[in-house]
């Protein structure tokens, strides 16, 4: 049996599905990750480039990095796996989007619920007045418009604690759901890993879909090592074929 057959039996069981995406899930479009063989932190150091220390006293070294991670957001577009998910939501199988993703590429592709962890890299804001600009603004100056404030991304930075609200929110998701389906994360990343394991707690099944090995690949219910796209339009085909292409409220 195909993993996405496979996978499309348990998405069709469900009634309160939730996806938790990584960095494999944007690497499917192009982005680079972070901890792979080839990802920004075996050529940088993370807390020399993506700190609020290096803001604040490498600030022409932060600031390079991250125009460099601004343009490389240009003409990057949604795979197939982000276009799956925003279906299943507007036919109401997918409850909702938690993100490590800065990238955005959930909602371009149609996904409407999106609980971003890390917050994104399409928007900088202002240290001082807190007023939020395209982040393209960045790639010309470094300070507000508006007031002279020091901009920044609007992603949360090593040393910095996640936003209360979106984690706060992903909790409720993770014990709510009966089905947490991983894409594209190695779960190495805490506090953000713990959700797999509130979700079982709770009753749910976890589905993992990811390039190598995760620390809970022993406790999931099904383990799919492949690209997320295509395993994700593998089973919506599945789903179509076997008449399940809306989900169940409740």
């Amino acid at each position: 049996m195909s993993n996405g057959r496979t996978l499309a039996e348990r998405i069709g069981r469900a009634k309160r599905v939730v996806a938790f995406t990584g960095a494999g899930m944007s690497t499917e479009s192009g982005l680079a990750d972070f901890r792979s063989s080839r990802g920004h932190w075996k050529r940088y150091d993370p807390l020399a480039m993506a700190s609020v220390e290096a803001l604040q006293s490498r600030s022409p070294a932060f600031y390079d990095f991250y125009r460099m991670r601004i343009e490389a957001l240009s003409g990057v577009e949604p795979h197939q796996g982000h276009r799956v998910l925003a279906r299943w939501e507007d036919e109401g199988r997918l409850q909702a989007v938690i993100t490590q993703n800065v990238d955005r590429l959930h909602q371009a592709a149609g996904s409407r619920r999106v609980v971003e962890l890390h917050g994104n890299l399409r928007e900088v804001s202002c240290t001082q007045c807190r007023q939020r600009f395209p982040s393209t603004v960045l790639l010309e100056r470094v300070d507000c418009a508006l007031c002279g404030g020091a901009l920044r991304p609007a992603v949360v930075l090593f040393g910095e604690h996640l936003p209360g609200g979106p984690f706060a929110e992903s909790e409720e998701l993770a014990e709510s759901c009966d089905l947490l389906l991983v894409l594209g994360s190695s779960l190495t990343v805490s506090p953000a890993n713990v959700f797999p394991g509130i979700a079982q707690s709770g009753g749910a099944d976890l589905v993992i879909v990811n390039r190598g090995a995760t620390p809970y690949d022993g406790r999931a219910d099904l383990v799919i090592d492949g690209a997320i796209g295509e395993v994700l339009a593998a089973a919506d085909g599945c789903l179509r074929e076997a008449g399940h292409a809306g989900g169940q409220e409740g």
